[in-house]
């Protein structure tokens, strides 16, 4: 690993990102086709937390957070702090103190693959937090990783700039380029689904909606009215 501090990386526009964590990751994700998505280990750390911020990204060491101190000085507003370890850790790397020091920066949240404590206090700020792990296990500040490279989360791979949608559904990443595509399909999504549920309200079916009616007998699925299904029975 290469010991370093990538300053001032290209960034997705703050405002895009803060967009995109308004439709909410399960739109997004749906919308771009299933991508992007780190997996259900990432949970917030308190309820209605929801966030969209571009990415500041961190290296550790298990069980050490030095990097993270490095780190908050890269830190702009509409920033999402993102750390990873090098190898498995469920450690507390990150707390109200950490997050008292990016909300002063304007950071939008911090996403952890490695444990986070503090909860009731973080809840009590509102700086949304998702992690693999809450844990009162401490840390050391020794270990030298990097600040603004490549990570792997959830085996999705997170660049510094890129943008981070988290809410109670999870946490997802969309690359900086693919930004653009991500509005326009996130909203023609919304467009979608808002139309399906006025649809839903007056009454009409998801098997007519979605066109499955059709489809059921392909699928060997037959409709017997009961007494017939009772005499087959035997």
């Amino acid at each position: 690993m290469r010991t370093v501090v990538v300053t001032d990386p290209p960034r997705a526009d703050a405002g895009d990102a803060e967009r995109l964590g308004g439709f909410g990751v399960a739109t997004v994700h749906e919308a771009l086709g299933r991508v992007g998505y780190l997996g259900p280990a990432f949970r917030p750390a308190w309820p209605g937390a929801r966030t969209g911020g571009t990415a500041v990204t961190v290296l550790c060491w298990p069980g050490d957070n030095l990097m993270i101190h490095v780190a908050v000085e890269q830190c702009r507003p509409g920033d999402v702090l993102v750390v990873a370890t090098s190898s498995p850790s469920s450690d507390g790397l990150f707390g109200e103190l950490f997050a008292t020091a990016l909300a002063h920066r304007g950071v939008r949240g911090v996403v952890l693959g490695c444990g986070v404590r503090d909860v009731a206090e973080l809840r009590e700020m509102g700086f949304p937090a998702w992690s693999t792990a809450v844990s009162a296990q401490g840390s050391v500040k020794a270990t030298p990783g990097a600040v603004n490279v490549p990570v792997v989360l959830g085996g999705q791979t997170v660049a510094p700039g890129d943008v981070v949608v988290a809410d109670d559904d999870g946490v997802m990443v969309v690359p900086r380029a693919d930004v653009p595509r991500a509005l326009t399909a996130a909203q023609a999504r919304v467009d979608k689904e808002d139309a399906t549920r006025a649809a839903f309200r007056r009454g009409e079916l998801g098997l007519d909606r979605y066109g499955l009616r059709e489809q059921l007998p392909a699928l060997g699925i037959e409709h017997v009215p009961y007494e017939a299904w009772r005499e087959q029975r035997g």
